[in-house]
């Protein structure tokens, strides 16, 4: 009876042990990526390509699943390969599995995009700024998205926000400028 308990006890602590080293990788994280984002606010463009490269690498790295950052690694690779049906299959597998990962909400609302339907695609996107609100990558989507949707305002809203979370970003102001051309053109 005393090696049972024992055992339920190794059991018990491992399982104590896991939830705090997932919570203490969970807090690095969000500390790692509060560092990137100040530093990104403040950086010039050279500097802020290398800063964003390293929060991508966060985002796209699940924060305790290895098997979930290799499948949405090889979704990614479906995007790249135009391959569609499996890159949406494979984002909302992940999604089934983790709905708290903003990175696999990210790519779906991207593949829903490419495929035109872009309201599912602003639903899924509303979720990942739910879930990761700076995500400068799903703010510029949503301009894309919005641009499509001929809701201009709310396009040129996501792009100053982009714009505000990442300074040296390009896109904001080609898009508004876009944007504000799209507007004089259909008041014509």
């Amino acid at each position: 009876m005393e090696l049972k308990n024992y055992i339920k006890r190794i059991f018990f602590l491992n399982v104590i042990f896991l939830i705090f080293q997932n919570s203490l990788y969970a807090e690095d994280r969000n500390i790692r990526l509060n560092k990137l984002f100040h530093k990104l606010k403040v950086s010039n463009f050279i500097d802020s390509y290398e800063t964003e490269q390293k929060i991508w690498k966060i985002w796209s790295t699940h924060p305790n699943d290895d098997e979930l950052t290799f499948l949405l690694s090889k979704g990614s690779d479906s995007i790249f390969n135009q391959n569609y049906v499996e890159a949406l299959e494979i984002f909302t597998k992940i999604i089934n599995l983790d709905p708290s990962w903003a990175e696999a909400w990210n790519k779906r609302a991207t593949v829903l995009y490419m495929i035109g339907e872009f309201k599912e695609s602003q639903n899924d996107i509303d979720k990942v700024l739910e879930l990761e609100q700076r995500h400068f990558g799903a703010l510029a989507g949503q301009g894309l998205v919005n641009i499509e949707l001929e809701n201009y305002e709310k396009a040129i809203r996501s792009y100053k926000k982009a714009k505000e979370l990442y300074p040296s970003m390009r896109s904001p102001e080609i898009m508004i400028k876009r944007i504000k051309e799209l507007i004089k053109k259909k008041s014509i």
